[in-house]
């Protein structure tokens, strides 16, 4: 082997490992439970349809929850939130029993996430969500049923997180009722 390869073959086993020590160090979502209060509203988190959000600070053995999973990445934009995140994680409503009842367990690192925005469904508090899938397949499933679109959490438009709620949705629908759950199915 040269020297060139071999570097080459050490660099990348490196960035691999470092990769998945990453992933390792971070600390396991919490289950959602009746005690978890939204950050931004004081409220009962499961009080509210769609997806939810929780961040977990590096010195706070302690989640700190959010309504939607909209909020919880509103908390990492605004300058005054504390920025010594351990871990983001969000609901994965590709997953999820139904819109009102998401799960209490099945989050998703928020930063790997594929989120639809800009569909008709409303998430916590009654507001446009980011709507978070573990896979794009299933976003791009959501997307065509309920409107709007499939991004990234790095390509999350900072004007739809904390951007004024007025406007209508991408594809101009107004917002469905919240008795929907993901897959469109009326409950009530």
């Amino acid at each position: 082997m040269t020297r060139t390869r071999l570097a080459a073959t050490l660099l990348a086993a490196l960035l691999v490992s470092g990769c998945e020590d990453k992933q390792a160090s971070m600390p396991a979502p919490y289950a959602l439970t009746a005690e978890a209060m939204g950050r931004y509203c004081g409220m009962d988190v499961l009080e509210h349809a769609g997806p939810k959000g929780q961040v977990i600070l590096e010195q706070i053995p302690e989640p700190i929850w959010f309504s939607s999973a909209r909020d919880t990445i509103a908390f990492t934009m605004l300058p005054e939130e504390p920025k010594d995140i351990a871990a983001i994680y969000v609901s994965d409503m590709g997953k999820a029993p139904s819109w009102e009842k998401p799960g209490a367990e099945n989050f998703i690192d928020a930063r790997t996430a594929f989120y639809v925005i800009g569909s008709s469904l409303r998430g916590g508090m009654g507001v446009q969500e980011a709507v978070p899938f573990s896979s794009q397949i299933d976003a791009d499933a959501f997307a065509a049923k309920h409107g709007g679109r499939a991004v990234r959490f790095a390509d999350m438009p900072r004007d739809y997180i904390l951007g004024s709620d007025a406007e209508p949705t991408a594809d101009g629908a107004p917002a469905a009722p919240v008795n929907q759950d993901v897959k469109g199915q009326d409950h009530g």
